[in-house]
């Protein structure tokens, strides 16, 4: 089967494409037959399902951080020979510019451009960040072209290298809120080339709404090269409100209520089968933060709820994780736990890769250096690369809805 090749920036560990490309383990829970028809389903295990493999195939990801080259390599490696490169988006497209091929072909360009400028967990300096493209410190006062506010018109610059037929962005959801950035990010991506590109009016995705056990929330931009549209597609995605037959936003499967579809997976469902720290053999599963309670409010300072979807899994780690279980005195209410001698603790590594939907066989705790080359990564990393990750899941809802259409688009 040929495939259709994607280019992804700012892979992370692979959240984004790990879903383009399917074929993952996933909770049985978190799928629905009934809203994927024709989503062929194989059982792996009582409880779980593998996602059907895509028609897409990933060629080439980059990363300035070394722990997601160190998760993305080793689990990508088995499964494509995709190229992995560690420089930033800025100096890939100077090096593009000074004669280097550096990026390959490819119908679907992918790109989670950096969120920390626009999160309303952050300083919201938007396009004003403190930080340059290599996320140090920037030199001086003013603002730049190459400051991680503005990367967004990096992964521009490579869309215009590319010219793929669709381009995919995703960000935080605080992006819509922060003035006019969700406006001029998307008149900025509709000016790329000599045709332009029809960017549909972006829309933030539910994550909890597409059986992922977590209310994680993200933007989501979406662009066609306008010249290869079929006229129909063309119009139809031009209006306010694209009917359901042309909508690139694919539908939801789980909710509380609505009709033909399942209700929510939760977090106790999420962490089924998994054993206590002490008793895995799995490095992920045996790493947690042992940052203490804190006697005041913050981020991370509560007990997740077994009953309902898992809280955002953040990539700032040490406090910021949820605890798995508290001592009463500290708000806890899984008594039942307790009182089995089971320790106050806070989420594992491997219980936010479930809660993020990452499979049990991708490693996010290895021994080794933290040097390139090594692959090692410690429990910090593992949080890290976990909490700046899409669901692969609910990239997979993304990427297949695209393969339904496709011939709707270009013929």
């Amino acid at each position: 089967m040929n495939k259709k090749t994607v280019i992804s920036l700012f892979s992370g560990c692979g959240g984004m494409d790990l879903g383009f490309e399917g074929g993952f383990e996933i909770l049985e829970k978190s799928w629905n037959s009934a809203t994927c028809k024709g989503w062929k389903c194989k059982r792996t295990r009582s409880g779980w399902v593998k996602v059907p493999e895509t028609k897409f195939k990933v060629v080439f990801a980059n990363d300035i951080l070394l722990a997601a080259k160190n998760a993305w390599i080793p689990y990508f490696g088995k499964r494509n020979k995709a190229q992995f490169r560690s420089e930033s988006v800025v100096d890939l497209v100077k090096k593009h510019r000074m004669g280097e091929s550096i990026f390959p072909d490819a119908d679907i360009l992918t790109g989670g451009f950096p969120c920390q400028d626009f999160s309303v967990a952050g300083k919201r300096l938007g396009f004003a960040s403190h930080k340059s493209h290599l996320g140090n410190l920037r030199n001086g006062e003013v603002p730049d072209e190459e400051s991680r506010g503005k990367l967004y018109m990096w992964m521009r610059a490579v869309i215009e290298i590319v010219k793929p037929k669709i381009f995919l962005a995703e960000n935080v959801k605080g992006l819509v809120s922060l003035g006019n950035v969700k406006d001029t990010i998307q008149r900025d991506f509709a000016k790329i080339g000599k045709a332009g590109y029809l960017v549909v009016e972006p829309r933030i995705l539910k994550a909890h709404e597409y059986g992922v056990p977590q209310t994680r929330e993200r933007v989501i931009f979406i662009g066609f090269r306008r010249d290869l549209l079929v006229p129909e597609a063309e119009k139809e995605l031009s209006r306010k409100s694209i009917s359901a037959e042309y909508d690139p936003y694919p539908t939801p499967t789980h909710g509380a209520c609505a009709a033909g579809h399942r209700r929510y997976v939760t977090v106790k469902e999420a962490l089924v089968g998994l054993p206590e720290p002490s008793k895995s053999k799995d490095l992920s599963q045996q790493t947690y933060s042992k940052a203490r309670w804190y006697g005041y409010h913050c981020q991370g300072n509560k007990e997740v709820d077994l009953d309902m979807p898992g809280p955002t899994i953040r990539a700032e780690h040490h406090g910021n994780i949820e605890f798995r279980r508290l001592e009463k005195q500290h708000g806890g209410s899984i008594e039942r736990e307790l009182n089995k001698g089971l320790q106050e603790r806070r989420l594992t590594v491997r219980e936010c890769a479930r809660i993020q939907t990452f499979p049990d066989d991708y490693s996010l705790v290895r021994l080794g250096s933290k040097k390139e080359g090594s692959f090692g990564l410690s429990g910090s990393d593992g949080y890290r690369v976990l909490g700046n990750a899409v669901p692969p899941l609910l990239a997979f809802h993304l990427a297949y809805n695209l393969q339904r259409k496709w011939a709707k688009y270009f013929g």
